[in-house]
């Protein structure tokens, strides 16, 4: 009974769960390597991983589990609980309880920085800045520093928080950074470097970290040989999920924690390495195994559970081409003869009428909507499809829009609790003040300045007079900042700010009361943590996606169709895919291949897109396609040809065709059609005799 558990797993699963069985007690093993391709039961092996060293005699305290969102991470922790009641029964969900920390390597961060705290210089308090907070706090001390009225356009602050992202998680310098990435800001890196030295001095003045920091102050503190030692002895075992996402500071923050690799496992597909705009980089999963001293162990899970035999022939035909790789061939004992689609058509127009005729042949075969999707590379490419599935009354959802947490009323409420937490965070009094009438930028400011030199922030603004024209709107303001403060218990501080935010969102808002329903809403998803603090964190960090999460018009339909960017689509599976544009210019981006490295990883992203598909795989092949605003080309239509990455020595994987079929005319239907029925080159020269 005690193996029944594993009984499920193939071979090399098995391998990976029982690495380090021979240590008593469910005790640290050597480094191990989970090369995990794509559809092979990757979720499924990490999952028996962790129940498999609990059952053994971890303990899942000492186990610390990095997925790459909050959900995997909770996802993960109810599969092991699962796995382990076969074998502890009701003692199962004791155990699993006590497997604490799981989360996002920021998530993570953050519960550390707050326990370090103040041996590493840190106010406990602090308050997590999102990526548009971020920008903001950056554009404030962009127009402080004079730079958005220099004579030369100046980076925006976008561009800029991006920069100095880049150059933080690559480990990089500033100048390489610029030359590989943002050539076109080469000139600015005097006053750049400037103001990233001031941001810095902003976000420390008033107590807020960015995403970036989580992983910077975290790598810092490592550095601390007696810190390192204590933060890599609180756990017997790391294991690591996705970790070809990986940037380099991640990569140096598990090294510090456990340098001879002893209890790191690290699970993760070469093959899938596709996130090099955050910074991710492949070489962390490649050079894994010789990172230590003996290497660590290496066990490939190859064999496929999601697509059919000539899907997966076709998909390692592409990856086999690439450069340098872990060598894995996918493998399926789900066996057909038919072959993915390579489908030539004459534009984006025929790509869409191709689409959805195929989409309803395969709803009336009983496949439903839900089963299928559309994926490319990106987002504006699926314009033209989008128009032609309206005007057929096809239902769609199409992921990557508007984020519930990026409304701006959400955002409002957050600001509210992030000001009472912690009052130094500017860009949060910034914004609150600003809800107030008779109160503009030039006054907030003001009353920032003030009270951020002071000791005791809130007791200062407390004892602040009322703004000219503020009325009784000032004091209410203070008294509910003061309430939230204090706390009455959390969720209730959320209500007081509620309460004091309802009158703005009326004032401010035409649609008011739909708003107000997402304020509850967002009561809701706070009485699911213990604290304002834990609340504010894990939001900021990994934010709900709500209805708004997706673009378009709200669905009245149970069955829709998927559209996607195949970054958005990893993870995912369905069982007929469409991929569009697989043309050079699209896929490789024409902005992808200015060097090896990026051609490498457009290959990959293609291989992704491909090993989504279950049962049927259609690339589409538009010969004249449309490409948005390239520098200062404009708007243009692009002749291409088939994509570099399926060279015709792979034609044999695929059945090549091309739409509409074009019936044979008659030989009087081709005279017809030739035969001059008005000359009006003729008329025209007439027309000036």
């Amino acid at each position: 009974m005690a193996v029944a558990y594993l009984e499920k797993l193939n071979d090399a699963q098995r391998r990976a769960v029982e690495h380090g069985s021979d240590v008593p007690k469910g005790g640290p093993a050597g480094p191990l390597l989970v090369i995990a391709g794509a559809g092979s039961g990757k979720t499924n092996t990490l999952a028996h991983r962790v129940a498999h060293l609990i059952v053994s005699g971890a303990d899942p305290r000492r186990i610390l589990l990095m997925t790459f969102s909050r959900r995997a991470a909770s996802e993960m922790s109810r599969r092991v609980e699962r796995i382990c009641a076969q074998v502890l029964g009701a003692n199962a969900g004791i155990m699993t309880d006590a497997l604490a920390w799981a989360g996002t390597f920021h998530g993570i961060g953050a519960r550390l920085l707050r326990l370090y705290a103040e041996q590493i210089g840190l106010d406990h308090d602090f308050t997590i800045h999102d990526r548009e907070d971020s920008a903001d706090l950056m554009n404030l001390v962009r127009h402080e520093l004079g730079f958005s009225k220099t004579e030369n356009r100046f980076p925006t602050k976008g561009t800029c928080l991006q920069i100095y992202s880049r150059a933080v998680n690559s480990e990089t310098p500033l100048d390489e950074v610029l030359k590989l990435y943002f050539p076109w800001c080469s000139a600015w890196e005097k006053q750049l470097r400037e103001l990233f030295a001031s941001y810095v001095e902003a976000k420390q003045a008033q107590n807020v970290l960015d995403y970036d920091d989580l992983l910077l102050y975290w790598a810092q503190m490592m550095s601390e040989p007696a810190i390192a030692q204590d933060v890599g002895g609180r756990f017997d075992h790391v294991l690591v999920d996705e970790y070809q996402d990986t940037n380099r500071l991640q990569s140096s923050i598990l090294m510090a924690m456990k340098p001879g690799g002893i209890g790191l496992t690290v699970v993760g597909d070469d093959a899938q390495s596709i996130y090099s705009f955050r910074a991710a980089t492949i070489r962390n999963i490649l050079d894994f195994p010789n990172t230590f001293d003996p290497p660590a162990n290496i066990v490939t899970l190859d064999r496929n559970y999601r697509s059919t035999n000539t899907i997966l022939a076709a998909a390692n035909g592409v990856i086999d081409l690439a450069r340098e790789r872990f060598t894995k061939n996918l493998w399926t004992e789900r066996q057909s003869e038919e072959r993915p689609r390579l489908v030539a058509v004459k534009d984006e127009t025929e790509q869409a009428n191709y689409i959805v005729e195929k989409i309803l042949e395969n709803r009336e075969t009983g496949m439903t909507l839900k089963q299928q999707a559309v994926l490319f590379r990106s987002s504006h490419h699926s314009g033209p499809l989008e128009v032609e599935l309206t005007r057929r009354n096809i239902p769609f959802v199409k992921f990557g829009g508007l984020k519930f947490l990026d409304s701006a009323h959400v955002k409002d409420m957050l600001a509210a609790l992030r000001f009472a937490q912690n009052p130094r965070d500017r860009v949060a009094g910034f914004r609150l003040m600003q809800l107030i009438p008779g109160i503009g930028p030039q006054t907030a400011g003001k009353i920032l300045d003030a009270i951020t030199a002071d000791p005791e922030p809130l007791a200062a603004l407390q004892e602040i007079p009322a703004p000219p024209r503020s009325g009784a709107d000032w004091p209410a303001f203070v008294d509910m900042l003061a309430a939230v403060r204090k706390g009455q218990g959390w969720p209730s501080e959320i209500g007081l700010a509620r309460l004091w935010y309802e009158p703005h969102l009326a004032r401010i808002h035409e649609d008011a009361e739909t708003r107000k329903a997402d304020l509850l809403q967002l009561e809701q998803i706070a009485s699911g943590y213990t604290s304002r603090e834990r609340f504010l964190t894990e939001l900021t960090l990994d934010p709900p996606d709500a209805t708004s999460a997706e673009s378009g018009t709200p669905l009245l339909d149970e069955d829709y169709l998927i559209l996607s960017t195949i970054h958005s689509s990893k993870g995912q599976e369905w069982r007929s895919v469409f991929l569009l544009n697989c043309v050079d210019g699209c896929i490789p981006s024409d902005l992808g291949v200015g060097s090896t490295a990026e051609v490498e990883e457009e290959r990959r992203l293609l291989y992704v897109a491909m090993t989504r598909a279950k049962d049927h795989l259609h690339l589409m092949t538009p010969q004249r396609f449309f490409v948005h605003g390239q520098a200062s080309q404009g708007d243009r239509h692009v002749y291409a040809a088939r994509t570099r990455f399926i060279p015709a020595t792979l034609l044999q994987f695929f059945e090549t065709a091309a739409w509409p079929v074009v019936a044979q005319m008659t030989d009087a239907e081709r005279q017809a059609r030739h035969q001059v029925r008005i000359d009006v080159t003729v008329r025209m020269r007439g027309m000036w005799r």
